[in-house]
């Protein structure tokens, strides 16, 4: 499972020009699943996405997490984080889990991060997707389990 965490003042995903999914303070999840993925590391992942240490204290260091700072998620399916461009120019997905059982991983996750209090929107999974954002920082973060 690969996640990039980047923190956001504001996201939002829209399908055929309309919003789907849209945050204001909070992270912007860009999730990936392999063959080999299954609920330990969405587990793992959910701990660590919710207790990453990225938002600014008081003193303007990073040391407060998204539950401290009470912010949102914006999650969005994307299979090409698993993508090998090792040989020639295109890429391979290979190592990416198919749509009918990434579905399920990706419906799992989501659904246990908002189980631990936090509103998760959402991309449409296999949609063509415009998603936009404002880093702010920019802090982005590569998890991978």
């Amino acid at each position: 499972m690969k996640v990039v965490v980047q923190r956001a003042i504001d996201a939002k995903v829209e399908v055929n020009n309309k919003v789907v999914g849209k945050i204001d303070k909070g992270l912007m999840l860009l999730v990936g699943f392999t063959h080999t993925d299954t609920s330990k590391e969405i587990d793992w992942m959910v701990n660590k996405v919710l207790n990453l240490r990225v938002f600014d204290d008081e003193n303007g260091v990073m040391n407060l997490s998204l539950l401290d700072v009470k912010g949102d998620i914006l999650s969005v399916s994307q299979f090409t984080l698993y993508a090998d461009s090792s040989k020639g120019n295109r890429p391979s997905y290979i190592k990416a889990l198919g749509g009918s059982e990434a579905t399920v991983l990706y419906d799992e996750f989501n659904n246990k991060l908002r189980e631990k209090g936090v509103l998760v929107e959402t991309g449409e999974f296999g949609a063509e997707m415009k998603v936009s954002f404002t880093n702010d920082g920019p802090v982005t973060i590569i998890l991978e389990k």
